[in-house]
């Protein structure tokens, strides 16, 4: 088993998702720089982390869509790899068509850092077989409002794409749980196919006892599970 972990300029939590996957779960992680063609078809899971690709000029991931990398990374997914994005990385996934929708501005026009909760809409993908039904995970973005027209919505939520959704830590998705305005409160979504992922919290951020929460520990242990079998 092998893991991918994409560094484009600005990225901030490369490291962070490499320590993950290559020191706590001791799976072999190599770092691809952004500018890297390389075929990726030797690797079980690439991650698109977190940060702030290209300073987030244009737009968050209106840049970093345009990188070499990219296009291999579409082709290691129509062939059905496992592409996970978080924060920036999900921002990213929109921008190529990988994921639908957008990522807009939060509605409070500020950025938010804090610890959210997240209900589990759907267990049954590679990415969130092991989940609890309620998981808490930090974000930490300013962009990071899902927005989709209402044909797409109905299609997401119809097949079962909306992974997580904000909620209150006794699971009840309502308003004032939603920290950035996104519709219907929606935190990560995945494709049609399930083996494209994309949230806005941060998993590798929470995935260690010592930072005294290891929910997002669960995102990994799914994907490994998934991987194993």
């Amino acid at each position: 088993m092998k893991f991918g972990v994409v560094t484009f300029p600005g990225s901030n939590c490369d490291d962070d998702c490499i320590n993950v996957t290559n020191n706590i779960f001791n799976i072999p992680t190599d770092r691809l720089w952004h500018k890297d063609s390389r075929d990726l078809s030797t690797y079980d899971c690439i991650i698109l982390p977190g940060g702030f690709s290209y300073g987030d000029y244009l737009r968050p991931g209106g840049i970093a869509k345009f990188s070499p990398i990219i296009q291999k990374v579409k082709e290691y997914a129509d062939k059905g790899g496992l592409v996970f994005g978080i924060c920036n990385g999900f921002q990213i996934l929109v921008e190529t068509g990988l994921l639908d929708g957008v990522l807009l501005r939060n509605s409070s026009l500020k950025f938010i850092c804090k610890n959210v909760y997240l209900k589990l809409e759907n267990s049954n993908t590679p990415f969130t077989n092991s989940c609890k039904s309620v998981m808490k995970i930090p974000i930490a973005h300013k962009d990071g409002s899902f927005y989709c027209e209402s044909d797409t919505l109905k299609k997401l939520e119809d097949n079962n794409q909306v992974i997580f959704r904000y909620c209150n830590q006794k699971g009840i998705v309502d308003s004032e749980s939603n920290p950035n305005g996104s519709i219907n409160s929606i935190a990560g979504i995945c494709n049609k196919n399930k083996n494209v992922f994309g949230m806005m919290p941060h998993p590798e951020r929470c995935s260690e006892d010592i930072l005294g929460n290891s929910d997002g520990k669960l995102i990994f242990t799914s994907i490994i599970n998934f991987l194993s079998k």
